[in-house]
C-alpha cells in the first residue's frame, strides 16, 4: 500500500497530499457532518443530496494514480470526470494534458474544484453543473470518461450506464474505481446485458483519509463497447 495522504484524526480545511509525483492543496468547505447538518428538509428529497464531495475518497486516489500511469492515453484527449467532487482527479487530467469537462451535481462543490485549480496551478478544466440524467454534452462527445466511487447505490446503476453510452464516442473508453461495493455487481451484469464488455485494471488496498482499522479495497475498471 502505498501512502499518498498524511492520515487524520480530526476535520482539517485543507487536504494535503503526494500523488503523481508532487504535492496537492484541496481546499474543502467544511467536513461532511458539518455540511449535512446544515441541511434542510427540502434537501432529503429523493435525491438525497447528502454532501460527499466535501470528502477525498480512496477511490480518487487510485484513480488519479491510473491517470498519470496513463498520461499518454489522455494527453489532448476530450475527458469528462463524472462527478468531480473537491476537482482532484480532473485537476490530475488536465494537469496531464487531457481536455478536460468536470461534471458534478453539487454547484458548490464546483466553486471549490475551481479553486483547487488556481491553489495547485493547473489548467482549468470546464466545470459543468450537470446531473447525468440530463446529460448537457452532445452524443459522442468524450473520448475517455472517468469516474470515482459514484456508484455507491443501485438506483444509480441504468443512469449512469445509460449516461455513459450517450457521452462515450465510439471506440472510447470509460474508467471507474469503486471500493469494492456490492452494488457494483449488478452495474456489470447491466453492462453485459447491454453489450458492454468490462475488465479488472487494479485491485489495490488504499488508505482512507481519515484513520480506520482496515485499509480499503479499490477496484478500477475499464469499460469499452
Amino acid at each position: 500500500m502505498r501512502t499518498a495522504v498524511a492520515v487524520l484524526t480530526e476535520y482539517t480545511p485543507c487536504i494535503e497530499l503526494d500523488l503523481c509525483g508532487r504535492r496537492w492543496h484541496l481546499e474543502r468547505a467544511a467536513s461532511l457532518e458539518a455540511l449535512w447538518e446544515t441541511m434542510g428538509d427540502d434537501e432529503f428529497g429523493e435525491d438525497e443530496r447528502l454532501p460527499y464531495w466535501t470528502e477525498l475518497w480512496p477511490s480518487s486516489i487510485v484513480l488519479a494514480r491510473w491517470l498519470f500511469a496513463n498520461r499518454a492515453s489522455i494527453a489532448g484527449k476530450r475527458c469528462l470526470d463524472m462527478g468531480c467532487g473537491l476537482g482532484l482527479t480532473a485537476l490530475v487530467g488536465s494537469w496531464l494534458g487531457a481536455r478536460v469537462v468536470a461534471m458534478d451535481y453539487e454547484p458548490l462543490a464546483l466553486r471549490f474544484a475551481s479553486r483547487n485549480a488556481a491553489h495547485n496551478n493547473v489548467p482549468e478544466p470546464l466545470w459543468a453543473v450537470m446531473d447525468w440524467r440530463c446529460p448537457a454534452v452532445r452524443a459522442g462527445a468524450c473520448e475517455v470518461v472517468w469516474g470515482g466511487d459514484i456508484m455507491y447505490e443501485r438506483r444509480f446503476v441504468e443512469p449512469v450506464l445509460t449516461f455513459l453510452e450517450h457521452a462515450l464516442a465510439p471506440g472510447g473508453v470509460a474508467w471507474v474505481a469503486e471500493p469494492d461495493r456490492a452494488v457494483y455487481a449488478h452495474f456489470r451484469t447491466q453492462l453485459e446485458s447491454r453489450g458492454w464488455q468490462s475488465a479488472r485494471l487494479v485491485s489495490e488496498q488504499t488508505e482512507a483519509l481519515y484513520e480506520q482499522p482496515v485499509p480499503v479495497t479499490v477496484n478500477l475498471w475499464e469499460l469499452r463497447r
